[in-house]
């Protein structure tokens, strides 16, 4: 069958954004097929089973496909038309907001929403409801690796270069990241990187898929990443390996951060972190004596209570060996949301405005008001990050309306989450499948989905892209922007919002315009003749700036700063009572909370559940056999789910993923304490003890 018919997209999941074709079928239960698109060069072609079988959701049979408004009789969700759903939706935000102030309203969204979506949610929030109470799923994401760009570099974009500048550097340095099932089709990079004779250094505590292919594999006790990185500065300042000339002409803060890391000594880290010296010594080998090199972050070490000064040292380490600011060098983070970059750059951060602008700098203040046609005093100030906001609610938060995020499953605490979203005065969900969280709210609002949608998306390469609509969506389905159209005009804006992807874009890039992440020479047709453009991109003759930082950093003189920062403990360690860590993260056939993939029975067929990963010797010790069910309990309460005992992880640690909810949901474990920067909860390690279910 010819290709003509096939409309070139990307893929709806994570931050490859990996480009592929979609063929409209007819076919109810299977609306689309996905055709092979090679031309997009992130993926050339290759697709996980996730984005093969994304077309899945499509089906009327998993999705929503009319608004649901919740019966005062019976208490149950039961159909309503769109102008009963959205005067419902209305009235609930306007009593709230009457009834106890502005800041009564929250608004909660998710790193999966278009840029045109991100950036009219926030600018609702702001101008329609007059609230500061609004963020997104993203600060769950990489808002550590984002603080930590801003104060050494001036800017934070997820890769300051391509990804097809990985394989032809002299050594990569991969921390807290198993590629091989969150992103498969980028390992190829790390696959060609080897090929052409680089090194591979992989930080993670478990043995993972990707750590197999690693030329060497460091295996820290989770929230020791830190420390690692303290400690391989250390020696590269012991062994004379500093590129005294780069840290001189191009950077600042040298002495201070070398103080830091001298304090930490190689035996020292080898006992906090468990990784042996010989180990540190041939890291900082393999770093330096190659060419070139990189650090790649992921949230390993970003999800923690110190995740910024953590991804702060693994930069200190670029920096001094000068592996930043050139070519085929430099520290990236790996975004994991599909729009995670674009996300928080448009306005539904707490504390940002489009273009990446600062919400309490009064000139940034004035220019994005000047495109609102509002006056700057009536913006609100910051607000709450994600889970202060979030635990907030019932309290000074009566009311939410939340778009594209399902927080009963991907928030810490998850338990205490959920309980907070049930005590709101009201919820609203708007989503494309009835999740766990759309299934406690008031009004539930079916939206469009990126097949039946056109809309630009940032890719962790910091590439706009184009997401073309190929189908129709069902009757019942309306988009996120026609969703926040009728709402502004039912609450007194009739003009501001409209429902048009491209004519939001235009707006869009007047109020980047000038902003950290310009966006103001881009268009739909430049993106879409070019294949995605690269911001900052400040002219509509700019090319575009694929690698950042190569002549100057970010910051008021040029340089980049070094950021003093020294190893300190996790908020929870663990103790007689609670002798284990817990660590959390994904595998390759789920994604985030499952509330799409765990729709698809090839995706459920190949990860049907839950399970605890634990190393043989405390498999042992406790007692529990292969597939035996095991609980796992913390302070926050307690999950179960089988035993799988491999000796690829720590005998000191477990691992859980944590797509699914009901009493295998691991996010009913995790500690919500806050890296007081980043405001990012640590996900990544707590204390828990294991008990035969």
């Amino acid at each position: 069958m010819s290709d003509a018919t096939a409309v070139p997209t990307h893929c709806p999941y994570c931050a490859l954004q990996c480009g592929m074709s979609l063929r409209p079928t007819g076919a109810p239960e299977a609306p689309a097929e996905v055709v092979e698109r090679t031309d997009f060069p992130v993926n050339r072609g290759a697709l996980c089973g996730k984005g093969r079988t994304a077309p899945s959701v499509l089906s009327s049979r998993v999705r929503l496909t009319g608004p649901l408004v919740r019966s005062p009789d019976t208490g149950a969700l039961v159909p309503a038309s769109w102008e009963e759903a959205l005067a419902a939706v209305a009235d609930g935000l306007r009593r709230a907001r009457a009834d106890h102030g502005p800041d009564a309203v929250g608004v909660f969204g998710g790193g999966g929403l278009t840029n045109e979506k991100a950036y009219s949610l926030g600018k609702f929030a702001r101008v329609v409801l007059g609230t500061s109470q609004i963020d997104y799923n993203g600060r769950f994401c990489m808002s550590s690796a984002a603080a930590a760009h801003q104060r050494a570099f001036g800017l934070d974009r997820g890769l300051p270069f391509p990804l097809e500048d990985v394989p032809r550097t002299g050594c990569v340095i991969l921390v807290g990241s198993n590629l091989a099932e969150t992103m498969p089709p980028a390992l190829r990079y790390l696959t060609e990187l080897k090929e052409n004779g680089g090194k591979l250094i992989v930080v993670d505590p478990r043995r993972t898929r990707t750590a197999e292919q690693a030329d060497l594999h460091l295996a820290p006790r989770p929230g020791t990443d830190l420390a690692l990185a303290l400690g391989l500065l250390h020696l590269v300042v012991a062994e004379g390996r500093v590129d005294e000339e780069f840290v001189r002409e191009r950077t600042t803060g040298w002495e201070e951060a070398r103080a830091g890391a001298m304090s930490h000594w190689p035996e020292q880290v080898e006992r906090i972190t468990g990784v042996p010296v010989p180990s540190l010594r041939e890291a900082v080998a393999l770093f330096c004596d190659a060419g070139s090199g990189m650090v790649l972050t992921a949230r390993g070490p970003e999800q923690q209570s110190k995740g910024t000064d953590t991804v702060g040292a693994w930069i200190n380490l670029c920096l001094a060996t000068g592996r930043a600011g050139r070519p085929l060098s430099g520290y990236g983070c790996l975004t994991g949301q599909g729009n995670g970059q674009g996300g928080r750059e448009h306005g539904q951060k707490a504390d940002q405005l489009p273009g990446y602008r600062k919400l309490d700098d009064p000139a940034a203040r004035a220019h994005v008001a000047g495109v609102w046609g509002v006056d700057p005093e009536s913006l609100p100030g910051p607000g709450r990050s994600a889970y202060e906001l979030l635990d907030a609610l019932g309290g000074d938060v009566k009311a939410l309306l939340l778009m594209g995020s399902n927080p009963v499953v991907s928030a810490p605490r998850a338990a205490h989450v959920e309980g907070r979203l049930r005590s709101l005065d009201f919820l609203a969900v708007a989503d494309v499948v009835l999740s766990e969280t759309a299934a406690l709210a008031d009004v539930v609002l079916p939206v469009t989905q990126w097949a039946e949608e056109t809309g630009t998306m940032t890719n962790l390469e910091g590439r706009v892209l184009l997401r073309r609509r190929a189908l129709d969506p069902p009757a019942g389905v309306r988009s996120d922007l026609e969703v926040l159209h009728g709402l502004a005009g039912l609450l007194g804006h009739g003009k501001g919002f409209p429902a048009d992807p491209e004519e939001v874009f235009e707006e869009l890039r007047r109020a980047s315009a000038g902003g950290p992440a310009d966006y103001s020479g881009i268009d739909y047709r430049r993106v879409e003749e070019e294949g995605g453009v690269f911001w900052p991109c400040p002219e509509p003759g700019h090319p575009g700036t694929p690698r950042l930082f190569l002549e100057r950093f970010a910051t008021a003189d040029g340089r980049a700063r070094f950021v003093p920062v020294t190893h300190r403990a996790a908020a929870e360690e663990t103790d007689a009572e609670y002798p284990v860590v817990l660590t959390t993260g994904r595998v390759v056939s789920q994604y985030q909370s499952g509330a799409q993939t765990r729709r698809v029975d090839e995706l459920n067929a190949a990860a049907p559940g839950p399970f605890v990963e634990l190393h043989p010797r405390l498999a042992e010790r406790i007692g529990v056999a292969e597939g035996e069910r095991i609980t796992v309990v913390s302070r926050r309460g307690r999950a179960v789910a089988p035993a799988r005992i491999t000796a690829s992880i720590r005998p000191d640690t477990v691992f859980m993923p944590f797509h699914w909810a009901g009493e295998g949901r691991a996010n009913t474990l995790v500690n919500p304490a806050l890296d007081p920067v980043s405001r990012m909860p640590e996900f990544k390690v707590c204390a828990v003890r294991l008990e035969r279910a």
